[in-house]
């Protein structure tokens, strides 16, 4: 990445706005200083750190695992998600992608059920296999491939004047886990999702179906959050609605907005309140057109 800080956003209000910040925050005695133990900053994943369309790179992962189960057992075409998938009902992943309460928490019980008596170990070489093999559809890039490198040159800019850094996602925890010490240089700890209970059987912890706290959904990030950090963010990132309460908890709130269908996608479907909280409320909005003049990690062939 060299040596300048920041070196793939291009010079604005944007670039300006979090340099301005981050000084601020390590001087003692300035009005914007943040005391050494209140530097976290808190980032969404899917579509924060790394690309989310046309899907999330863990949903092939879970809905390859559902597919599987309702080969082995016919029966659980009854039930949703599984009549969603039989029956490839738009509707229903299209209510998923909207976070759906409804949706949410069938597909939470799901997977729930689906990893129910597996060891943690199990679960993640499940994952690493998955992820191994897995390519976009579009970039023909692995996961690894798939991360914003100016988002990392942020983590390296808030690591060098003291932050913590922490990812809270929607998407499950320990498959997170898998990628994150590799790709984001984050220790397993930092992250923080949904996730199922454990217990302990047989000499061996196992997971449970139970959900461990509330889905890292909306109000539950930032609930998450302080469960796992004893604070609030100083500073957050997000790019839709269901990062809207995390954004509003922190005092520098940054917004991704996915407006490049050249190198990336240009969407706003789910991120229409997040836009508008951010305009009220003066969050810094980041243009992935206009702010990053290196998208992706790695250049798609």
């Amino acid at each position: 990445m060299g040596t300048t800080p920041l070196g793939s956003w291009n010079d604005g209000a944007a670039k300006r706005a979090i340099v301005d910040f981050v000084t601020a925050a390590a001087e003692e005695g300035s009005p914007g200083f943040v005391p050494p133990m209140d530097r976290v900053a808190v980032f969404d994943n899917d579509g924060t750190l790394w690309v989310e369309k046309p899907a999330p790179v863990q949903m092939g992962f879970v809905l390859g695992k559902l597919a599987a189960r309702l080969e082995a057992d016919p029966s659980l075409v009854r039930e949703r998600p599984y009549r969603a998938i039989a029956d490839r009902d738009e509707s229903y992943f299209r209510a998923l992608n909207e976070q759906d309460p409804d949706a949410v928490a069938s597909m939470v019980q799901a997977v729930g059920a689906a990893w129910e008596g597996t060891t943690l170990a199990h679960y993640e070489a499940e994952a690493a296999r998955y992820l191994d093999s897995w390519r976009h559809e579009r970039f023909g890039v692995p996961y690894s491939g798939l991360v914003y490198r100016p988002m990392l040159e942020l983590f390296d800019h808030l690591r060098a004047h003291g932050w913590r850094l922490f990812v809270c996602s929607g998407g499950g925890r320990d498959f997170m886990r898998v990628i994150c010490e590799d790709t984001w240089g984050l220790p397993r700890e930092n992250v923080i999702g949904s996730a199922p209970e454990f217990a302990y059987r047989d000499g061996a912890l196992v997971r449970r179906a139970t959900p461990h706290g509330p889905v890292a959904l909306g109000p539950g990030k930032p609930e998450d959050v302080l469960a796992r950090t004893g604070r609030l963010p100083a500073f957050a990132a997000g790019n839709d609605d269901v990062d809207v309460e995390l954004l509003g908890s922190a005092r520098f709130a940054l917004l991704v907005v996915h407006d490049d269908d050249v190198r990336e996608y240009a969407y706003s479907d789910c991120a229409e309140r997040a836009r508008a909280m951010a305009e009220r409320s003066g969050w810094t909005t980041v243009s992935v057109k206009n702010d990053w003049n290196t998208v992706l990690t790695e250049r798609p062939d």
